[in-house]
């Protein structure tokens, strides 16, 4: 398993939101590309880049992420209000190792069909989920679905990875939700990584025995409650 650090990016800063909330904001850090650099130095293989405005419909971070794109320390999955084939496109040019799509991904199957149709392998399906239900459109839809019946609905594409946010443990560090990502893990073809509450080792390690492939980790990183350095030494890469 592989640690992913977060960076999400709002107003053009590097940010840390809690619980799911876009009101409860935390952590601010300037430079998000000085912060991206920072990660790759440390030996962080795979940086988790999401554009919080584009998500939200508030605007858009596109020259922030297009710097960061153009380091070539780490490899970035990129997502936050990719909703057309166009935007992953240009994210594929500009650097993009993996787009990540969740709202209309969710609630377009054929549209999903297509485009992993002309990227197979290299999209990453986001599904949040606020206990077991799937929430989109920033977190602001609750859909009547339980995630595991996404998960096996989505199996039936060539996807590049699965990511699981526990937006009810989001930005909050009381560990992550074992039960829920255990049981994705056992039904998913793709490899599927977890975000939401890690807080220790012992969370990363959890995650691993259970068959997650790879972790995001951001406030327990921003805030100081896990080593950057400790961490990559185990996982990162």
């Amino acid at each position: 398993m592989i640690a992913i650090p977060a960076v999400d990016v709002r107003d053009g800063a590097c940010v840390q939101l809690v619980g799911g909330s876009y009101t409860e904001e935390k952590i601010r850090v300037p430079e998000p590309a000085a912060v991206a650099r920072a990660w790759a130095q440390l030996g962080f293989s795979r940086l988790h880049l999401v554009d919080l405005d584009a998500a939200t419909g508030r605007g858009s971070n596109a020259s922030v992420v297009e710097e960061i794109l153009r380091d070539e320390g780490a490899e970035v999955q990129v997502g936050g209000g990719v909703r057309s084939t166009d935007a992953i496109e240009h994210l594929y040019r500009a650097g993009a190792r993996h787009v990540v799509v969740g709202t209309r991904a969710v609630e377009d199957p054929d549209w999903l069909a297509d485009v992993v149709a002309m990227y197979p392998g290299l999209i990453i399906v986001a599904t949040d989920v606020r206990e077991r239900s799937v929430v989109t459109r920033g977190w602001a839809r609750t859909l009547p679905v339980d995630v595991l019946d996404v998960v096996e609905s989505l199996n039936a594409y060539p996807l590049g990875g699965l990511l699981v946010t526990a937006v009810h443990l989001e930005g909050q560090m009381r560990g992550a939700d074992l039960a829920l990502m255990e049981d994705v893990a056992e039904i998913s073809r793709f490899p599927v990584i977890a975000s939401g509450g890690v807080a220790n080792m012992h969370d990363l390690r959890a995650l691993e025995h259970r068959g997650v492939s790879a972790a995001v980790i951001g406030m327990a990183f921003y805030t100081g409650a896990l080593d950057p350095r400790v961490v990559a030494q185990e996982f990162a890469r």
